[in-house]
């Protein structure tokens, strides 16, 4: 026999059923939220981070790199696979991939036999820039006019190879578990003669928007997470850091310049000294975070500018932003000399 009708605790609860809404609460509720620039939703449960694992833990690393090894093919000095020698570079050192995913001369595929099996011709260059001489100093180890010299570098390829593809992508896979198969600090650069996907997306939103609104997505983008300051994780004269609404990553960071800027050879000097400022205090956060080198896949996106940190939502803003600009491993005498420096 049905107790609805004589309990009043199950007469409570059809009750609470059928009444009001509860009130919504990001950090409490699950919900979609609009990425605009892919033009895509993407699931927040917010409320998941209270389940009892909370992930597999990684062993502490013992290994420590070594400042200079002579058969580590990307350190000064050393052999390359195709047998080449490196210059004992002292700065950044950018070269050709020695195994490119793009080369300039692939032949066309042709027309295709079937609409289900289409292919189109892919051509460009890929090439490898490495930051630094030593093997053990990673871009927040780095000083800030040794960065400003990796931002200029940037710009400077991009420029170069930007007047003959159309596409430029600049990104670094930093650590073994994000794919990197050498703990030399480096990143790639890759020209096509295409546009990805992703790009093609955030070019035709992009374009939208300003047509509809009259200014660039991303610029009033950063000027309201500016006004709500809930996401913003680092800010200085010219650049954000911030943990876009859209994030899908626990860490994900959005690095994006005040005014709009549509490349990297188009930023000012005062704008590629701040840029080098602020990737070193956000890297450092990255790595203090966990007192490890923090792995991460970081790419810059053209027209407009725009990089993402994507690492490993919710609190993650607020425990970047309460992380120190200091480093974990440097001790009174480096503090002492980075000072200096």
């Amino acid at each position: 026999m049905s107790r609805s009708g004589t309990d009043p605790e199950l007469r409570q609860q059809a009750e609470e059923a059928d009444g009001p809404a509860a009130t919504f609460r990001a950090s409490e509720h699950q919900h979609i939220r609009y990425n605009p620039l892919q033009d895509e939703w993407v699931l927040v449960s917010a409320h998941r981070m209270k389940r009892p694992w909370q992930g597999q833990v990684e062993p502490q690393l013992l290994k420590t790199v070594p400042r200079h090894d002579p058969l580590n093919p990307l350190c000064p000095g050393a052999t390359r696979a195709n047998g080449e020698v490196n210059p004992y570079y002292e700065g950044t050192f950018l070269f050709h991939n020695d195994f490119p995913a793009l080369q300039p001369d692939a032949p066309d595929p042709g027309p295709s036999d079937h609409p289900l099996f289409r292919a189109e011709a892919a051509r460009g260059v890929c090439k490898v820039m490495c930051f630094h001489p030593w093997s053990d100093v990673t871009l927040p180890l780095m000083s800030v006019p040794e960065i400003r010299a990796v931002v200029d570098a940037w710009a400077s390829v991009t420029e170069e190879l930007g007047a003959q593809y159309p596409w430029v992508q600049i990104f670094e896979n930093k650590g073994a578990m994000m794919g990197c198969s050498n703990p030399h600090p480096h990143c790639q650069v890759w020209a096509s003669s295409f546009l990805p996907d992703i790009a093609q997306r955030e070019e035709r939103t992009q374009q939208a928007y300003q047509s509809q609104h009259g200014e660039p997505l991303l610029l009033e983008y950063g000027r309201q997470e500016l006004l709500r300051k809930e996401r913003l994780v680092l800010t200085s004269e010219h650049w954000l850091v911030l943990v876009p609404f859209w994030a899908v990553w626990p860490f994900q960071t959005l690095l994006l310049p005040r005014r709009h800027v549509r490349r990297l050879p188009e930023l000012t000097s005062a704008e590629r000294d701040d840029l080098a400022s602020i990737m070193k205090k956000l890297l450092t956060k990255y790595d203090n975070l966990f007192e490890t080198s923090f792995p991460y896949s970081m790419g810059w996106h053209g027209e407009p500018l725009q990089t993402n940190y994507r690492c490993l939502r919710h609190h993650a803003a607020e425990r970047l932003r309460a992380l120190p600009e200091i480093h974990y491993s440097l001790g009174p005498k480096d503090l002492e000399a980075a000072a200096i420096s």
